[in-house]
């Protein structure tokens, strides 16, 4: 599917079209997958929902997906702008589009983690847990997982 942005953006949902070493280049550096290897990151887009923003250039500049059943419960993960591409509302476009993807409708439960976005996400009816004792996780240091010093 494709959808169209006002500044001529368009966010499409085709796999084969997501730029890997635009996507891996970002999300290597971020603060939630730093390190992550190019195979790694593969092999989760290829088992997601994803969207990407393109430019009318087709170069990709904005990215999001859901790992997701399709049926009860998705996790929003890896939304990114280009910084050179922030400030022309595609975070909310990207967002958006996903959150409206077919395939991720009538989820009894959405969920997300974010350090810096809180007030982009409470717009779109996230809220805290309303009981975080509730959840529990197992998490491994990325320099550990992937074989960094």
């Amino acid at each position: 599917m494709q959808w169209m942005h006002p500044d001529g953006f368009v966010a499409d949902d085709d796999l084969a079209r997501v730029d890997l070493d635009v996507v891996h280049g970002f999300l290597s550096t971020s603060y939630w997958s730093p390190g992550i290897p190019r195979d790694v990151l593969a092999r989760a887009i290829s088992h997601s929902v994803v969207v990407g923003v393109y430019a009318a250039s087709g170069e990709q500049v904005a990215f999001a997906r859901a790992v997701t059943d399709r049926a009860t419960f998705a996790w929003i993960a890896d939304v990114f702008v280009l910084p050179s591409y922030q400030g022309h509302g595609l975070g909310r476009f990207v967002v958006s589009t996903l959150l409206e993807h077919p395939e991720l409708q009538g989820l009894r439960r959405t969920m997300l983690a974010t350090a810096d976005a809180h007030g982009l996400y409470r717009s779109y009816g996230f809220d805290d847990l309303p009981d975080p004792s509730r959840f529990l996780a197992v998490q491994q240091d990325a320099a550990s997982l992937y074989g960094q010093p």
